[in-house]
């Protein structure tokens, strides 16, 4: 299988553990893919749970993108404070409690849609939102083969829609996630899921008389393969960022990741070296299709076997240049979105090979 390959240089003096991320290759990301789905004529909106930075939004925006997806009210909270307010929700949002009254101040400040897979979750939006001087806007949620969260049958998907009309939302259309395409060789498969399973609710949708506008799919491993017709919006995430998942499943060449995490050798024997990133750098994040926690293109072969919270096992086949205490190495997480989640602020190396310290504005805002 492939792996991640031809890193730019580490910046000098890193205060090791350090999440860098390189800027050029995050923008020729972004350009990639929306100058991919603008000649299709179909919407991008990007995903901000990956990188949960409001300048690196600024620039999926700047580049063309259509609007944010969020993950969570704190996420959008976070984005909608910095002045990005074209938001989807993409979570069946169970609007009780304190969260009621968060969605209705973010209903109040933002352009926001929401997601609903429920007849409860689309009554409990509606009576958060009450008495608010315009309508939620909501998008009912198709499984289409991850078996998470979404309706499972077009009938499903056309009640729920219905009965969030009867509650005053406005239904906008329908969305699905093709999580299920994290399995090397399934994209192909995921994204005809994704566009059949949307194609049908769209249909029930509208012969139940509720009008569709908006036609979402979203996955980075499916990012180009889901995106045409009835399919109007893509809502990727991880591919401004990249990772060594998405190298192996072939979502990415290996020189397009564009974040490692920089680790110090803080011991070596022969065979092992122990890195000064454990699980609270790399998290303990493994799919089954790789093989240790992370990978680290300048030590072929190596496997990262075993992590503490601060300490990362790495075990050396032979070959390997020595080894010596000290020694600053780049690891390519296996998945990007929880290690990102991990820290305040990132290193940001620019095209001129400045580093700067820019901060991860979402980091916490899992709720």
């Amino acid at each position: 299988m492939p792996e991640p390959a031809d890193l730019p240089p580490l910046p000098a003096a890193l205060d090791t553990p350090a999440l860098v991320v390189y800027v050029e290759r995050v923008r020729v990301n972004i350009e990639r893919l929306q100058t991919d789905l603008d000649a299709r004529g179909i919407a991008l909106r990007p995903h901000v749970k990956t990188h949960k930075s409001v300048r690196i939004a600024r620039m999926q925006l700047d580049a063309g993108a259509r609007g944010l997806t969020v993950g969570t009210l704190g996420e959008a909270e976070v984005m909608a404070s910095a002045g990005l307010r074209d938001l989807f929700l993409a979570y069946p949002l169970w609007a009780d409690g304190p969260k009621a009254g968060r969605l209705r101040a973010l209903h109040d400040a933002a352009d926001l849609r929401v997601g609903v897979e429920s007849v409860a979750g689309a009554e409990r939006l509606a009576t958060a939102v009450a008495g608010s001087r315009r309508p939620l806007r909501v998008m009912v949620e198709v499984d289409s083969g991850l078996h998470r969260t979404g309706t499972a049958t077009p009938d499903e998907a056309a009640t729920v829609a219905r009965a969030a009309a009867a509650a005053g939302l406005v239904v906008e259309g329908v969305f699905t996630h093709g999580g299920h395409a994290y399995r090397p060789g399934s994209a192909g498969a995921v994204a005809l899921d994704e566009v059949t399973s949307l194609e049908q609710a769209a249909a029930a949708l509208t012969a139940g008389g509720v009008d569709v506008e908006v036609v979402s799919a979203g996955s980075t491993p499916t990012r180009t393969l889901a995106a045409g017709a009835p399919v109007n919006e893509i809502r990727a995430g991880t591919y401004a960022l990249g990772d060594r998942q998405q190298v192996v499943l072939g979502a990415m060449a290996p020189d397009e990741p564009a974040v490692v995490v920089a680790a110090t050798v803080i011991a070596a024997k022969v065979g092992r070296a122990v890195l000064d990133a454990g699980a609270k750098a790399l998290t303990k994040d493994m799919a089954a299709f790789v093989e240790g926690y992370g990978t680290i293109p300048a030590w072929p072969g190596a496997v990262i076997d075993k992590l503490n919270d601060y300490h990362g096992m790495v075990s050396l086949p032979a070959g390997v240049p020595r080894v010596g205490v000290g020694d600053v190495v780049a690891v390519v997480p296996n998945h990007v979105c929880p290690v990102v989640d991990l820290v305040s602020s990132f290193v940001a190396v620019t095209v001129e090979g400045r580093a700067e310290h820019w901060a991860v504005d979402a980091r916490g805002r899992s709720g």
